[in-house]
């Protein structure tokens, strides 16, 4: 099979995995996080923060740098990396498709779940081999997805502590460094209190596939050429099935602009 029809071949299987489990229960919370399935064991001796720094060990050529207490939204240095980054997770269907797209295409992404979703629980056995093998890394996105700049210390601290404790529940994801706040609304005491956490790294964007909103499969893909360049993190979200028709044009014009995907954490880890 020649690579363009490769390339459209897994664009309709993964497509066809979305389509085929249906809508049902779309953006239903997760279960109670003491329901969630069952944790891998954490990591080298028992320890999270060894596992992190053994997994993430970077791409051929690529120098990582240690990640930086603040605010970043382009990715550092030169070079033809592009960073895809997805956030949410309202939909089983679009997780599992994007899971299996990664495990398929050799695409390296960065998610950002909320866990309140179940989509994550119910996609663990998928993702949990790309996690563990660095080719998708996590950050947190907080637990409900809620405007962080307007709840008190508190609640912002309960909604990143229990999404960090889902990740590391679900995936064995202990030390992210990283958190993107919903709407990307922050301030200098959200990025406090993340960091007080474990997530120093308040990870913003440059790029965006624009699905914040229900696209055609052609507005989609004008923004990818609009935004698919070197350097550039791009938000998107695993939220609405268009997505899922254009993995094999998504793939071509990652192809012909020579641009190589790389999660945060290829970029970004600490290997001390």
């Amino acid at each position: 099979m020649d690579r363009r029809r490769f390339l459209l071949a897994l664009a309709a299987g993964v497509a066809g995995t979305a389509v085929a489990r249906g809508a049902a229960g779309l953006g239903e919370p997760a279960a109670a996080l003491g329901e969630s399935a069952a944790a891998p064991p954490p990591g080298p001796a028992g320890n999270p923060a060894a596992r992190w720094k053994q997994v993430h060990r970077g791409v051929p050529g690529v120098e990582p740098q240690a990640p930086p207490t603040g605010v970043v939204d382009a990715l550092p240095g030169e070079g033809n990396l592009l960073a895809l980054t997805i956030d949410d997770g309202t939909s089983v269907e679009v997780v599992a498709a994007f899971a299996r797209f990664a495990a398929d295409s050799g695409t390296r992404m960065t998610f950002f779940p909320n866990g309140r979703y179940r989509a994550w629980a119910e996609n663990a056995a998928l993702l949990r081999p790309l996690v563990e093998s660095g080719q998708v890394a996590l950050g947190n996105h907080t637990w409900s997805h809620p405007d962080l700049t307007t709840l008190g210390d508190r609640e912002v601290a309960e909604e990143i502590r229990r999404n960090r404790d889902f990740l590391r529940a679900t995936f064995g994801v202990a030390d992210s460094p990283f958190f993107r706040p919903p709407f990307g609304a922050h301030d200098e005491c959200t990025d406090r209190i993340a960091a007080d956490l474990g997530h120093p790294t308040t990870v913003m964007w440059n790029g965006t596939f624009e699905d914040y909103r229900v696209l055609t499969a052609e507005e989609l893909v004008a923004a990818a050429r609009r935004w698919f360049s070197a350097r550039t993190i791009v938000v998107g979200h695993a939220n609405h099935p268009t997505v899922t028709t254009v993995y094999g044009q998504l793939l071509e014009l990652i192809a012909e602009r020579g641009l190589r995907t790389v999660t945060l954490a290829d970029v970004w880890a600490d290997r001390r």
